[in-house]
């Protein structure tokens, strides 16, 4: 009896079955390329959504967490997100802490001045006399490098000074409310310092914090808006 195929053609690859082409699954178009594992590839994953203020800050940790009894409320299920600015004392962007306080920044501010300064006159008192000009003028610019030294380490320790400590604000990050770093701490100090030494003298500080007053929402003084910082309170 003969073996040969009737049709007398051989299989392809020389009379050897071939492998490498594979009927196409049943629910897959002929001709449409698929996964070799049968599975298609996870989507991607959604991008980040919310404030830069929901992600933890450095210093508290607390920034974006959801007050006290939020969503907790019997019969009730999750409340909504709160509205920027409608809860009293609470910052402009959700997870934000409140502002610091005029009051309390402007005492803060005097405070790190009377320190400073009584640093530079006790500096100065052994090399000059206080009877003449020269003693005065020495003890303000040494005063003026002090600040700007003193500013430029506190705030990138860990945002506040003496006088913040004092009055329970700091200074954070506006993006995202971390600790400011060096760059951006000794930003700030050389904008609340340098200007008054080589024009504007002591109509700078008037000036830098009007600025504030009138900055909305964040109250930036000249000095904050160029390190990119905000002044935030740490009171509970």
């Amino acid at each position: 009896m003969s073996t040969n195929d009737p049709s007398g053609q051989e299989p392809e690859g020389g009379g050897k079955p071939s492998f490498d082409k594979q009927p196409p699954q049943e629910g897959t178009p002929s001709g449409a390329p698929s996964d070799p594992y049968g599975a298609p590839p996870p989507p991607p994953p959604p991008p980040p959504t919310g404030s830069p203020y929901d992600t933890p800050g450095e210093f508290t940790g607390t920034y974006g967490a959801p007050p006290p009894g939020f969503g907790t409320g019997p019969g009730h299920g999750a409340a909504p997100p709160p509205t920027p600015g409608t809860a009293p004392g609470a910052g402009p962007v959700p997870g934000m802490p409140p502002l610091g306080t005029w009051p309390n920044r402007i005492v803060a501010t005097l405070v790190d001045f009377v320190l400073v300064e009584a640093v530079a006159v006790a500096l100065v008192v052994p090399f000059a006399s206080f009877g003449k000009q020269d003693g005065w003028v020495g003890a303000t610019w040494l005063g003026y490098l002090l600040w700007l030294v003193y500013g430029g380490l506190m705030l990138s320790r860990d945002g506040q000074t003496l006088g913040k400590k004092l009055m329970k604000v700091r200074v954070a990050m506006l993006a995202d409310g971390s600790v400011p770093g060096p760059a951006a701490a000794w930003t700030r100090a050389a904008v609340f310092i340098v200007p008054a030494l080589i024009c504007c003298g002591g109509l700078w500080w008037p000036i830098d914090g009007l600025f504030g007053v009138f900055d909305k929402p964040y109250r930036q003084c000249i000095h904050d808006k160029a390190a990119k910082t905000v002044v935030v309170s740490t009171a509970v």
